[in-house]
């Protein structure tokens, strides 16, 4: 896949040879061999829950004969860079449907508030330790496992790093972003954030550069054109189309966008979608 070419520096800091940017140039030109059992101790969750405004259900739909959510574990299991993962979902009877799932796929899951994903998050960390936390929702079946190893990798090459994601400076599809956050600034965030902060998990730390050392990773080519994230009926028939011509398999973004581009009226489908914006829990 392709490198990141540039990343985003900390507020503050300088590209020089000691910078973040230049160590973490120097993990993605080493190939970002991140694995588990080198450095800090990642944590996968997956937020997932029944719930949805626009698309109910669409956690569990299912996609060349696996579900949305089993889709979205198993390419961040194939990153090889977890230690563990856990589901986080919600008490809502609803979401047992969401528990029943984890139990078929074999994989933990934890339970907390319908709208407080933050608590839920901190929840799942103490139940299932680690350094820090990779972050993924249960809405975007085609995530890329060696976007989820590069961005490990990023973050384990640049030292006192709070929290690295490729959506700061967006050049990836929608549906594809990768972040992690540390352990100890989850527990920072869970003291200071409110309000629509909580839905959002992580978004106080990007919003609040002052207070958390934060990394932008961008990737090249800018694909952010590209709507590839579940949400609404318009993206269920991309996906729909995706993986009847892929099948079951978790497939590189190049190879993705490459097809893609030779679907116009495939990548017409979802593209008049408005996202909501940050403050729309």
């Amino acid at each position: 896949m392709t490198a990141p070419e540039r990343t985003s520096p900390p507020a503050g800091s300088a590209a020089g040879a000691g910078s973040p940017v230049a160590q973490a140039s120097a993990a993605a030109r080493a190939g970002t061999a991140a694995r588990v059992g080198a450095g800090p101790r990642i944590v996968g969750i997956v937020q997932a829950r029944m719930g949805s405004s626009r698309l109910p259900g669409k956690v569990l739909r299912p996609l060349a004969g696996r579900s949305v959510l089993g889709r979205v574990v198993r390419a961040a299991t194939d990153s090889g860079v977890l230690a563990d993962l856990v589901v986080a979902t919600s008490t809502d009877p609803a979401d047992d449907a969401v528990v029943a799932e984890c139990d078929r796929l074999g994989v933990p899951c934890h339970r907390g508030p319908v709208d407080d994903v933050l608590t839920r998050f901190v929840g799942a960390l103490r139940a299932h330790p680690g350094d820090a936390v990779m972050r993924f929702t249960a809405d975007c079946p085609l995530l890329d496992p060696e976007i989820v190893a590069l961005v490990a990798g990023v973050y384990r090459a640049v030292p006192g790093l709070d929290y690295a994601s490729t959506s700061i400076a967006r050049t990836l599809p929608r549906g594809l972003d990768v972040e992690i956050v540390r352990a100890g600034a989850l527990d920072a965030l869970d003291r200071l954030a409110s309000g629509h902060h909580r839905v959002h998990v992580t978004s106080y730390a990007y919003t609040h550069p002052e207070l958390f050392r934060v990394l932008g990773v961008t990737l090249t080519p800018d694909r952010s054109g590209l709507r590839l994230t579940l949400d609404t009926e318009q993206d269920w028939r991309l996906m729909r189309a995706v993986t009847d011509h892929f099948g079951d398999v978790s497939v590189p973004l190049a190879k993705l966008a490459d097809w893609l581009d030779g679907q116009p009226a495939l990548r017409a489908l979802n593209a008049g979608v408005r996202q909501k914006r940050l403050e729309e829990s």
